[in-house]
């Protein structure tokens, strides 16, 4: 089933992401200096190594933007779909949908029924600033470790601010290529349904 995933991406031409680098990030990658000691993971991801335990220690992920499907190949859609199939419990919201993937959807961040790891963003970056101030109105042990906007998009203040809350930002990567490339294989069976 992994290849068949893999084959999906391949056609929808997603890159695969870049070479791992650990978390102990260049002072100044035109130098090459380095930190001395390991580094805490930082608030706005950018290292492959912090993408990868994102991605592999993820276990629920509120999709915000989900489509219904209609068009199967949207990127919207077919990604929760790879998501769900890699193992990981899909939350869709979107106030326009009832069902979507199987699962209950839900019409606002504040409705899910418990806490997820990850927020996966499937909007406009002018639509961002808005989506973190619902995450943020959230009480803090409903708001989710990581938001992950995917790719193409990104908002550098709505990350910061996120960032200020102690919650952990990944702007313009897709969450299906690092899925498909660092979920464990234990984790490929489909969770259960709400």
């Amino acid at each position: 089933m992994l290849a068949k995933i893999r084959d999906l991406f391949a056609s929808v031409n997603h890159p695969p992401p870049p070479e791992a680098r650990d978390s102990t990030t260049a002072l100044a990658p035109s130098t090459g200096a380095r930190y001395d000691f390991a580094m805490p993971a930082p608030l706005i991801v950018e290292s492959e190594e912090d993408l990868k335990s994102i991605v592999q220690s993820a276990k629920k992920v509120a999709v915000v933007g989900i489509k219904d499907g209609t068009d199967p190949k949207a990127p919207a859609y077919h990604i929760p779909e790879i998501l769900q199939k890699l193992g990981l419990r899909i939350f869709p919201v979107n106030p326009k949908l009832q069902t979507v993937l199987g699962e209950r959807a839900y019409p606002d961040l504040a409705s899910l029924p418990e806490r997820v790891d990850i927020v996966d963003v499937f909007r406009r970056p002018d639509a961002i600033p808005a989506i973190a101030d619902e995450i943020l109105a959230l009480p803090p042990e409903k708001r989710p470790s990581v938001v992950w906007l995917q790719t193409g998009i990104k908002n550098d203040a709505a990350a910061q601010k996120l960032a200020a809350a102690g919650i952990r930002v990944v702007q313009d990567h897709c969450l299906g290529v690092y899925s498909v490339h660092y979920r464990p294989e234990t984790s490929k069976t489909t969770p259960p349904k709400s």
